[in-house]
């Protein structure tokens, strides 16, 4: 009976983890790993992980691992068309946000180094500079049709990120020019399965098999990654922890670089080039508003006192979780000492 009890109580953490965790992965800034800390689950699931994929089968393990997995997919399922939708409409607003919510997790990962040396320097130095050249050299690739192996790609980075905590998957598919065409591809799968009254959609699987071709590399990338590149890191930490969280660090900070809020789509012109395709009569309409190109405008005084507010609210936002997450794990050492 304590057994069950026991059983059932990891099951609700698990989903209200993976519900929290599927949220994050849409927004730049919060990490999935973040949010499973904040439960006090994450390092339960990073063991369930480990044990999967080396074939050790318990009944704990898959229970947190089957809650947190189907609380993230209803929950990716269901807001990514609201938060795509947002991020195209009111960019500069939920772009200062994010910075915010990135710049959190600069705290975190710092207090996960209380030694720091040459080691971490030089790790942040490269972190940085990678997040640097991505954000320079990435930014004329977004502008064509990504491939298949691109995709993948993104969803194998991504699902590094969902494992750390302090590191956003959904901040590399936005630098990498894939995070509106995920939310677009996740949001299409939903009106293909559920439909929309409001708008005259009815369900078919014609619009589930449309996104596919966006949902299914991403999604191999990212079951890879977890599987995979989760381990990876894990080694990395435990060899040369140091340096690699000196390059989580470095990573964090260079985030920022590519979340100029000061941004807004541009409505395209006749003969211009958008996705290797040449702007016509003809299709110039069918070119929908998250395709538009971006351009930087000046902001007026409030917008910029709105993005130091907004700014400020995800660092708080993250400080919070990250109190919650410490809280969680207090309790649960408390447990384990009285218990022993």
């Amino acid at each position: 009976m304590k057994n069950q009890t026991a059983l059932m109580g990891l099951a609700l953490r698990g989903l209200l983890g993976g519900i929290l965790m599927g949220l994050a992965n849409l927004v730049p800034g919060i990490s999935g790993g973040t949010m499973l800390l904040a439960v006090g689950i994450y390092p339960l699931f990073i063991t369930a992980v480990a044990d999967v994929c080396t074939f050790k089968f318990n009944l704990r393990s898959l229970v947190l691992l089957g809650s947190v997995t189907f609380a993230v997919l209803v929950a990716i399922l269901l807001g990514a068309g609201p938060i795509k939708d947002t991020v195209v409409h009111h960019r500069w607003v939920m772009y200062s946000l994010f910075i915010g919510l990135t710049l959190g997790g600069v705290p975190l990962i710092w207090k996960l180094a209380p030694e720091r040396g040459r080691p971490f320097w030089l790790g942040s130095i490269g972190g940085f500079l990678v997040m640097l050249l991505m954000a320079v050299g990435l930014a004329e690739q977004s502008a064509g049709d990504p491939s298949y192996l691109l995709f993948f790609i993104a969803g194998l980075i991504a699902a590094s990120a969902m494992i750390l905590p302090g590191i956003s998957g959904g901040y590399l598919l936005l630098l990498l020019g894939m995070y509106e065409a995920f939310l677009g591809g996740i949001h299409t799968v939903k009106l293909g399965l559920l439909g929309d009254s409001s708008r005259g959609v009815s369900p078919s699987m014609d619009l589930v098999w449309e996104a596919m071709h966006v949902v299914v590399p991403i999604g191999l990338g990212v079951v890879v990654g977890i599987a995979g590149v989760s381990n990876l890191l894990k080694w990395l930490l435990n060899r040369y922890k140091r340096a690699t969280l000196g390059a989580l660090f470095g990573l964090l900070l260079g985030a920022v670089i590519g979340l100029w809020p000061f941004q807004e789509g541009r409505k395209p012109e006749l003969g211009e080039m958008l996705k290797g395709k040449v702007l016509t009569a003809e299709n110039i309409g069918e070119v929908d508003p998250e395709d538009w190109p971006l351009v930087q405008f000046k902001p007026a005084t409030p917008q910029v006192l709105g993005a130091l507010a907004l700014i400020g609210l995800g660092l708080g936002i993250t400080y919070a979780i990250d109190r919650v997450g410490k809280r969680f794990s207090d309790d649960e050492t408390a447990s384990g000492e009285s218990s022993a």
